[in-house]
């Protein structure tokens, strides 16, 4: 897709992944086109999330999973100059960040939660993964993202 049009989002906001639809035609390039967008995850934290959303539908994709690949595309087509920078500097501080979106996978109400760890300027280490029970709070997802950065940390 060298000359498609580039979208300024990753995914359109609001949207939802569901698995309705007709199914993908060509299981293969789904598949690869999938699996090729999660190496550029190691430097391109933008798409960490929306491609782990993807991947979600390996199994059994659809064609709405295709047009959000596709945007993603798109989106990267438009934004070649961004990634991850790493930078030359003595480590001297050690910084985490944690969020959880409660309850925000539709079908099974699960919280996803994401870390980051920097050591000095540079990120370390970093995770976005859905939990595997759902919480009755937002509390005690944001507990369980809280804790999972620590042990990372750790």
């Amino acid at each position: 897709m060298p000359s498609c049009h580039p979208c300024r989002t990753p995914v359109e906001p609001g949207a939802k992944l569901t698995s309705h639809g007709p199914p993908v035609k060509d299981l293969t390039l789904y598949r690869s086109l999938a699996g090729a967008l999660q190496y550029l995850t190691f430097t391109r934290l933008d798409i960490l999330y929306d491609i782990q959303q993807i991947c979600l539908f390996m199994h059994d994709p659809r064609e709405q999973h295709m047009h959000a690949l596709k945007r993603i595309i798109r989106y990267i087509q438009g934004t070649t100059d961004l990634g991850l920078q790493l930078y030359a500097s003595s480590p001297s501080t050690l910084v985490a960040y944690s969020n959880a979106d409660w309850a925000g996978y539709p079908s099974t109400r699960c919280s996803t939660s994401g870390y980051c760890v920097f050591l000095g300027n540079n990120l370390l280490s970093w995770s976005s993964k859905r939990q595997l029970t759902s919480y009755r709070s937002s509390g005690k997802a944001e507990y369980r993202g809280v804790a999972n950065v620590i042990a990372e940390t750790c």
